[in-house]
């Protein structure tokens, strides 16, 4: 189906408010994917949404995700939106199985579906494990890791601890998620020139040991009301501090919904609801 006058199906939906455009790809072009995400995300002259998602062929697994951002760059990972795609698998009947293998451009990723009433709501999803090494995420800072190290950023003084969940992240924890004025030091962490390719900001608020509040800034998009990566990214930095146990459930409370966290050593599991707002056709 080559786009037929000049319109493209699309399908919307979030995970814990963090929505995506998506685009079935198997039988549909996408020339400039770039281009149409900026066109399309806009929540005044477009379909709106925190970027769009295409959901592609693989010759390695069920489907290759591509993610692109509010700005048009490229994401290399995004939990909330990997939930999605393997909803849209199962719902469409491109995948009609409760485990689904996603190709990202972070490798491979595994889901565990949850259905009801004959309908994915949510999955399990293998994020792979956190780095932490610092040219692996990247950061420019020397040691072995970066936990908890005091660093001069948006011309003040903080402690972070930063991870790569197959894409950065700069985690900080504060009394109050709520009084940081995001708008103003989201920019300044996302281009700090210690972060070479940007990066993914999280204000974190410790609640007890198995309950995180945070806030987070996307490269790329800004703030979101929910951010997969950056949920585990929270959780593997708490662990690192001492704040939250390993091998157990932690939930994250974000604007827009909660999201299950469960650090180990081999690899960090999301758990998360998944959830169609509805389809249309959008002109070209």
């Amino acid at each position: 189906m080559e786009n037929k006058n000049g319109k493209l199906h699309f399908v919307k939906m979030h995970g814990c408010g963090n929505d995506y455009i998506y685009v079935d790809c198997f039988e549909q072009t996408v020339e400039d994917p770039e281009k149409l995400a900026v066109v399309m995300s806009d929540r005044h002259f477009g379909v709106g949404g925190d970027g769009l998602v295409l959901i592609c062929p693989s010759e390695t697994a069920d489907v290759r995700m591509r993610m692109f951002n509010l700005d048009g760059s490229e994401g290399n990972m995004c939990g909330n939106a990997i939930r999605c795609v393997g909803k849209y698998m199962y719902d469409s009947g491109r995948a009609r199985k409760e485990n689904i293998a996603v190709d990202t451009k972070s490798g491979l990723r595994t889901l565990e579906m949850t259905v009801e009433n004959g309908a994915a709501s949510g999955a399990r999803v293998n994020m792979g494990k956190a780095v932490f090494t610092p040219k692996d995420i990247p950061v420019l800072l020397d040691g072995e890791s970066v936990i908890a190290r005091e660093t001069e950023i948006a011309g003040g003084r903080y402690e972070i601890t930063c991870v790569s969940m197959g894409n950065p992240h700069c985690v900080v924890f504060c009394q109050e998620p709520d009084d940081i004025e995001l708008e103003k030091v989201g920019p300044l962490f996302e281009h700090a020139e210690i972060f070479p390719e940007r990066v993914n900001t999280e204000f974190v608020k410790v609640i007890d040991g198995h309950t995180l509040k945070m806030r987070v800034w996307e490269r790329g998009s800004g703030e979101t009301l929910a951010c997969g990566t950056g949920a585990c990214a929270t959780v593997a930095a708490a662990v690192m501090r001492g704040f939250c146990p390993a091998n157990e459930p932690v939930k994250v409370m974000l604007r827009g919904g909660e999201l299950e966290i469960t650090y180990t050593d081999e690899a960090v599991f999301m758990y998360g609801p998944a959830t169609k707002v509805f389809e249309g056709e959008f002109q070209i």
